[in-house]
């Protein structure tokens, strides 16, 4: 099983697209028939319960995966210090922001499978949304780690808003002269906030990212023909290994059924935005059983829609908390609805190059449910 285990809510940033929405004062009310959901504002903002609760629970699964996570998570390298190399049959992920990278010992950094480190494309939009600087200190600390030693999975991942042209985003960071990501994942701000009043939303998914996604789509593929190589961008390599084979699939980051989260009271929600979501509240580390924990299905309109096999319902929070309005909540539906159907029209292709051995169905495999959303 995986667990997003919140380490503290404290951040080291304040980002364009999270904390700072904190601070405005012009969002509309949640339109959402459950907006009214009960949170636990008592929840602490630090990791405050007996670490041996977490050993035990985890020892309850023959395989588990830990992934670390905030707030920023290292913030508190004391305790992914301690937890490491307190919990040997683990593996170990961490999405950060990158900032304090170099803060961990390169023996520990080396233990991570996986590490999702936030960067939204070329430096100057990095630094719009993030702060100045804040990308070549990033960098610097992905060249210091390579350098160590460190070969696990390094994924980019970008909060992609209207400044974003994603085709240029994605060329960057795959092509990028400081350091070239062969893995990317991409995850809209939409349907997060009751903000999209103050947007240029639809404008900019017809305009802009739905035509790049067919574009980036294209050339994915002509890669993979070109250089026998596939490209680990999940929101492609996900559904199409699985469109390959005619999977249907549940929720595609896995929140409440492959994936949880582990809250720094013990509680363990479905998701890690679902923080003190009481509703939502799935067990304790002190009583359940990693491997008996309820499934929390997607329902809403997700149910009678005719891609919920592909798309798995997006985002369970979404789902439930609905910020925006319905006919604003189609507009996301219909940039999931875009790249169904170019991964769709491109799949003849792709099963052409696996029947010219040009690449291989396990040319698509890939580690599920390790953080990345899949469905933008």
């Amino acid at each position: 099983m995986y667990f997003h285990l919140i380490l503290t809510d404290d951040c080291n940033l304040c980002c364009s697209y999270c904390r700072a929405k904190a601070f405005e004062d012009d969002e509309e009310p949640t339109p959402g028939e459950n907006a009214s959901v009960e949170v636990d504002l008592d929840l602490s903002p630090d990791l405050n319960y007996d670490l041996e609760l977490l050993y035990r629970f985890l020892g309850k699964d023959p395989a588990p995966t830990l992934t670390f996570y905030g707030g920023e998570p290292l913030l508190r390298c004391d305790l992914i210090k301690t937890i490491m190399r307190s919990v040997p049959d683990c593996r170990f992920m961490i999405q950060t922001n990158g900032i304090l990278l170099d803060r961990l010992d390169p023996e520990l950094v080396n233990r991570f499978s996986t590490i999702l480190v936030s960067l939204d494309g070329k430096e100057s939009l990095t630094d719009a949304n993030r702060g100045v600087g804040v990308y070549r200190r990033v960098m610097k600390n992905i060249q210091k780690i390579h350098n160590n030693g460190y070969r696990g999975e390094l994924i980019a991942r970008i909060t992609v808003t209207e400044h974003t042209d994603i085709v240029d985003a994605i060329h960057y960071l795959s092509d990028n002269p400081d350091y070239s990501f062969s893995s990317i994942h991409w995850q809209i701000d939409a349907n997060f906030s009751p903000d999209f009043s103050h947007r240029h939303f639809a404008e900019w998914v017809n305009d802009s990212y739905n035509p790049g996604i067919r574009t980036l789509v294209q050339e994915w593929v002509d890669h993979m023909q070109e250089t026998a190589e596939v490209l680990h961008l999940y929101p492609f390599i996900d559904p199409m290994e699985d469109l390959l084979v005619k999977k249907p699939s549940l929720l595609r980051c896995g929140s409440g059924h492959e994936n949880y989260t582990i809250l720094t009271d013990g509680h363990i929600v479905p998701c890690p935005v679902m923080i003190g979501m009481k509703q939502y509240y799935l067990g304790h580390i002190a009583k359940s059983n990693p491997l008996e924990l309820p499934v929390v299905p997607v329902g809403g309109e997700c149910i009678s829609c005719k891609i919920r096999s592909f798309c798995g319902g997006r985002c369970l929070y979404s789902n439930i908390t609905q910020p925006w309005s319905a006919a604003h909540r189609q507009l996301v539906c219909k940039t999931v609805e875009n790249l169904h159907d170019a991964l769709f029209t491109a799949l003849p292709r792709v099963r052409a190059l696996i029947h010219e051995g040009k690449i291989t169905l396990s040319s698509f495999a890939h580690e599920k449910f390790n953080g990345c959303e899949i469905i933008p």
